[in-house]
């Protein structure tokens, strides 16, 4: 990495921002960087104190002066999406990311950037470490799995936070205040399924389809991208039954809040059938291609012959798996009738795994309205169990219900407007914010959550805006000059 990334402006966030993308920190593997932020705090001689789920919480007490100012919670998440391009060599495990600046922007060789959420941890640092920024007392709270399940909010308990504000700093637009938030739930449908040898005669085809843009499952999911796995499924079902091949092997896909950018599908094949096989893949590659000509110029579709498959799925099965993907939701379900452009309810199909006598498909539903959220997830289920698969709920959690007068919203909006000229846009995102957990598990506290422009989070097109670093930085001093009193 170019040493010219330590002296963007302002140092703060980037030097620290460095410091964090050469660890890795996926979610569910956050022992370096939960120990590198115990580390941090330490060296600096603040109180460091840990739960039992693993959340990193740094104490700092008020500057001069600040000391009857209401305490802030500063919150940030450890962990980020790991990503790669197909044909980008990289170890998450064992590397760190590597970065380049491009113009206004920072960006990582073939993989996810980590800015989403490693910039507002950084901005949260260069304000624990620093001796003349202006603040009140503040708790710096470090959680763990925000992006798998946000197991580290879920987790937190009563007490052990004492603030009255809590600033987030996970959100990627830098005009945005933002209120509130979707809440989600896992939707996992599984089947075990009859496998029949393929004739010795047969031919091995190999289906890719890759070059999708992925991104957020929520933040993106409104924009009408591919999802490989509903392309591959919409091939697979044209060619299989109606040219009678037989599918061994699919694998697309990978974590639930990423859009899916890649699939591959093995099948089985009678040599007198690749001719037929070939006009139905083209008639349907066209078909796509031309679909997502504008939303997609990078779509890939193509087959090659591979050594052939010992097994595939009986036919009858292989019908009821391909109709079931099919029929399940995929993208925007409802907008909301309450406020403009924010989706209210959606599904991503994540991933897709058929082989070896099982076939797994893996959803992330979001919904800002709770009741909605399982419409979604009850639909879902539906679908699936009229196709002999068995399909379970998990890892559920709250959305953030807008509270646009509370004290700390209007603060950062004559804030937002007293320093930058202009009014912000205070909004809801579709996104899933630790918000909603925390204020389950701290009803009267105040909160609203922020950040600088982030584009392609989840995905290896994710990068950050260098100039916005510097009007989000601004704002967040700023706001912590004016945070009011402790009521007497």
């Amino acid at each position: 990495m170019s040493s010219s990334i330590h002296q963007l402006t302002p140092q703060a966030i980037w030097q620290n921002f460095y410091r964090l993308n050469q660890i890795p920190r996926a979610s569910k593997k956050e022992e370096k960087i939960r120990q590198f932020m115990i580390d941090f705090g330490s060296n600096l001689g603040l109180e460091v104190v840990t739960d039992e789920v693993g959340n990193v919480l740094i104490k700092k007490p008020a500057s001069p002066g600040m000391e009857t100012r209401k305490t802030v919670v500063l919150q940030g998440h450890l962990d980020m999406v790991h990503q790669k391009n197909n044909d980008t060599v990289f170890d998450f495990d064992s590397q760190g990311i590597d970065m380049y600046i491009d113009g206004d922007w920072v960006k990582a060789k073939g993989t996810t950037l980590g800015a989403d959420n490693g910039l507002g941890v950084a901005a949260i640092m260069g304000i624990l470490s620093s001796s003349d920024i202006v603040h009140p007392a503040l708790e710096a709270l470090f959680t763990i799995d925000e992006e798998t399940g946000m197991t580290g909010a879920l987790g937190l308990k009563p007490g052990f936070l004492s603030g009255e504000i809590l600033l987030n700093l996970d959100t990627e637009e830098d005009d945005e205040l933002d209120i509130g938030c979707a809440g989600g739930i896992d939707v996992t449908a599984s089947k075990n399924y009859s496998e029949i040898p393929c004739p010795p005669n047969h031919i091995g085809v190999e289906i890719t389809v890759n070059g999708l843009k992925g991104g957020h499952s929520g933040m993106d999911i409104h924009k009408g991208l591919g999802n490989s796995n509903k392309i591959m499924n919409r091939i697979l079902f044209a060619i299989c039954p109606s040219v009678g091949i037989m599918l061994s092997k699919v694998d697309g896909g990978s974590l639930r809040n990423a859009i899916p950018r890649e699939s591959k599908a093995i099948l089985s094949l009678q040599p007198e059938l690749m001719a037929s096989f070939e006009a139905e893949f083209t008639r349907i590659k066209t078909d796509i291609l031309t679909e997502f000509k504008n939303l997609e110029p990078s779509l890939n579709i193509q087959f090659k012959t591979c050594e052939a498959p010992q097994k595939a799925m009986d036919p009858i099965e292989e019908t009821q798996v391909l109709k079931s993907i099919y029929g399940a939701i995929n993208g925007v379900y409802r907008m909301s009738p309450e406020m403009a452009d924010l989706v209210e309810a959606s599904n991503n199909v994540a991933k897709v795994t058929i082989g070896d006598g099982c076939a797994t498909v893996l959803c992330l539903t979001r919904s800002s309205v709770e009741s909605t959220k399982m419409e979604v997830a009850n639909t879902l289920k539906s679908v699936f169990e009229l196709g002999g698969f068995d399909c379970q709920f998990s890892g559920g959690y709250p959305g953030w219900k807008p509270e646009p007068n509370s004290s700390i919203v209007q603060l950062m909006t004559q804030r937002y407007q007293q320093l930058f000229g202009t009014p912000p846009a205070v909004i809801a995102c579709h996104a899933g914010l630790e918000c909603g957990i925390i204020g389950s598990h701290y009803p009267n506290m105040e909160m609203i959550s922020f950040g600088p422009t982030i584009k392609g989070a989840h995905s290896p097109d994710e990068r950050a805006n260098i100039s916005s670093s510097v009007k989000f930085w601004n704002l967040l001093l700023d706001t912590l000059k004016h945070i009011p009193e402790r009521a007497s």
